[in-house]
C-alpha cells in the first residue's frame, strides 16, 4: 500500500513512487522518482555512524528517512528521530519507519530553526546522543540549481548551512556526543572550520570512485568536546582496479560491518 493522499499531498498518484531495497534487502524505502533519492551517501553515513542500543540518535534532513532507518536496522534498541523541513517527504519517513518496523518520532523542522523550535519539538539541549546528517553540500554559486525545488533544496547549500547545521547538533548533543557527517571532498576544509568550535577527535574517511580519481567525499566523525587526536582512516574505493563495485564495501553496505570502527 502506497502512503496516501492525505500524507503526502501532492504527491499521489503511485507512479511518482518506487520502492527500493537497500542493506541487502533488510530495509526497503518508499520514495519519489523525482527529486532527491536516497543512495550511496545515505548507505555510507549509516555505516559510518556509531550508536549504540539505547542511544537517542537523530538524522538531520532524513529526507524519506533512508540513514536514519539504516542505523536503525543496524542498531537495535536505538531511540530514533527523524528531522526533515520538506512535510510530504516527512510523511513518506514516516511511511517508511512502518513498512520497516521501525519505531521512529518524525518532526518536520528546518535545521536552521531557532533554539526555541527545537526545544518546542522535544530536542532541547544536551539531550542527544549520536546526530547524523547529509546536509545540502553544493555551492549555490557554482551549481546550476535544479527546476526541482525538492532536489534543489536537498543538494544547494548557502555559505552558513553547513555551519548552522552544526551548530544545531552542538546545541542538541549531550557532552561526549558523536557527531556523523558527509560532505564535499573538496570541501573538507569548510567542515573543519565548522568543527573547530566545541567538537574534536575528529576520524576523517575519504571515499573515492577508483584508485585513480581523487576523493569525491568525505564522512567525519567528531565527539562534541573531544580531545583526541584527529585521525585519518583508510580511503574507501566505490569501484576496484576493473571498474567494477568493490566487494568490501558492497558487503558493508549491505549491512556486514562498519566505516570507521572505534570504541566509544
Amino acid at each position: 500500500m502506497l502512503v496516501s493522499a492525505t500524507n503526502c499531498g501532492a504527491m499521489t498518484d503511485p507512479g511518482q513512487f518506487t520502492e527500493d531495497a537497500f542493506l541487502g534487502g533488510q530495509l526497503r524505502l518508499r520514495q519519489p522518482t523525482t527529486g532527491h533519492r536516497a543512495g550511496h551517501d545515505a548507505m555510507l553515513l549509516a555505516a559510518a555512524t556509531p550508536a549504540r542500543s539505547g542511544d537517542r540518535v537523530v538524522d538531520f534532513g532524513s529526507g524519506v528517512g533512508a540513514a536514519g532507518l539504516a542505523v536503525a536496522k543496524r542498531v537495535a534498541g536505538i531511540a530514533l528521530v527523524l528531522v526533515e523541513i520538506d512535510p510530504a517527504l516527512a510523511a513518506l519517513a514516516r511511511a517508511n519507519g512502518e513498512l520497516n518496523a521501525v519505531a521512529a518520532d518524525v518532526i518536520v523542522l528546518d535545521v536552521t530553526s531557532a533554539p526555541s523550535s527545537f526545544v518546542a519539538a522535544g530536542l532541547g539541549p544536551d539531550s542527544v546522543d549520536v546526530v547524523l546528517m547529509n546536509p545540502p553540500f553544493n555551492d549555490s554559486v557554482r551549481h546550476r540549481a535544479s527546476p526541482d525545488k525538492t532536489r534543489e533544496v536537498a543538494h544547494v547549500a548557502r555559505p552558513e548551512t553547513l555551519e548552522s547545521w552544526i551548530q544545531a547538533a552542538r546545541r542538541i548533543l549531550r557532552s561526549g556526543g558523536v557527531l556523523s557527517l558527509i560532505w564535499r571532498a573538496d570541501g573538507l576544509a569548510e567542515v573543519l572550520a565548522a568543527l573547530d568550535r566545541g567538537f574534536g577527535s575528529l576520524g576523517i574517511l575519504p571515499v573515492h570512485a577508483d584508485r585513480a580519481s581523487p576523493a569525491i567525499r568525505v564522512l567525519v566523525r567528531a565527539i562534541k568536546g573531544g580531545r583526541a587526536p584527529t585521525q585519518i582512516h583508510l580511503a574507501v574505493l566505490l569501484n576496484d582496479e576493473s571498474e567494477l563495485p568493490n566487494k568490501r564495501l558492497e558487503t558493508i553496505l549491505a549491512g556486514e560491518g562498519v566505516l570507521m570502527p572505534a570504541k566509544l
